[in-house]
Parts: structure tokens; C-alpha cells; sequence
């Protein structure tokens, strides 16, 4: 009988081992929780920007805020196109060969009032850009970077001379640097 106390007892020790093992294994063990503020940061605010983006072209498609507007009109008007006389101008330039820029360029508005505007205007409009052209490196047409530079040039010189008209646009039609 001497023999089964102790095999309880080395039973009992094994089985108080086991548990702690087990209790120090949980403690160890990372606690699952739910997900964390950074998560739902990054899952809420992508959800946020595309609803209010999609909010806003759906707005702005059905015309809901234009003035005199609503969903029933469904009609823009349409846009009118100015071309500008051909230019062709001498490039500024430290070499002793001449650069010259060949430019064809045509003006977006709103509505014909602008153009009515704009006709008045025309040779200092035209008197604005020779100006600037002249003035202009081929250098500074290089890339996508100076055409776009040199399309918002154009773009505000022209609305200097015809404020408080506001032309839209400024499209090129051809763009030659020889």
C-alpha cells in the first residue's frame, strides 16, 4: 500500500506541472483581440473617400447644385472654339542659329459671349503672346512639363486682357520648335 500513495502523489506533481505549463503557455500566448486602430484606420477612411468621391460625381453629373439646374435637364451647352491666327516667332536663344516656334493654337469657352469679348481684344491678346514667345528658350519647351507650362502662360495672359471673361481653355493644334 506504501506504493500507491507516492504514485499518486508523482501523478498529483505531474498533473500541477502540466497545468502550470499550460497557465504560462496562455499568459505567453499573444491575446487575441479585435482588430487594431491602425487597422480600422486604413479600412475606414479608403471607404469614407471613395463614397464622398463617388457622391460628388454622382452630384456633379446630375447637375443637383448647378445654378438653374436639377436632374431634369440633363443639357450642358455646348462649348465654342476660337482658332487664333497662325504664330510664328524667333526663340531666344545664346547661339548664333536662329530657333523659331511654329504655333497653332485654338481657346475654349463657355459660351459665345466670350469670343464676343475676346474679338475687341485680339491684338493685344495676340501683341501678349508674341511677347512671351520671343522671350521663351527651346530649353523651356522641352517635355510634357514646358508645354504644359507654356499652356497656362497662354491661358492667363489671355484672361488678363478679356477680364471679366474667362476663357477656359488653351488647345494646341501644332507645336513645331525648328
Amino acid at each position: 500500500m506504501s506504493d500507491e500513495p507516492e504514485a499518486t502523489e508523482a501523478e498529483s506533481d505531474d498533473e500541477s506541472q502540466d497545468q502550470l505549463a499550460e497557465v504560462e503557455a496562455a499568459e505567453a500566448a499573444p491575446k487575441k483581440r479585435g482588430p487594431g486602430p491602425l487597422k480600422l484606420v486604413a479600412v475606414i477612411v479608403p471607404l469614407l473617400l471613395a463614397l464622398g468621391g463617388g457622391g460628388y460625381v454622382a452630384v456633379d453629373m446630375f447637375g443637383l447644385f448647378a445654378p438653374g439646374g436639377g436632374a431634369g435637364d440633363g443639357q450642358k451647352a455646348p462649348l465654342v472654339y476660337y482658332d487664333l491666327p497662325e504664330m510664328v516667332v524667333n526663340l531666344s536663344s545664346a547661339e548664333q542659329r536662329a530657333q523659331y516656334l511654329k504655333l497653332k493654337v485654338s481657346l475654349e469657352a463657355e459660351d459665345k459671349k466670350v469670343i464676343e469679348a475676346l474679338q475687341p481684344a485680339l491684338p493685344r491678346v495676340l501683341d501678349m503672346f508674341q511677347l512671351y514667345l520671343r522671350e521663351l528658350r527651346s530649353t523651356d519647351l522641352d517635355g510634357s512639363a514646358g508645354i504644359f507650362r507654356l499652356k497656362e502662360e497662354l491661358l492667363r495672359r489671355v484672361n488678363i486682357e478679356i477680364y471679366p471673361n474667362k476663357v477656359t481653355r488653351v488647345l494646341f493644334k501644332e507645336i513645331i520648335v525648328q
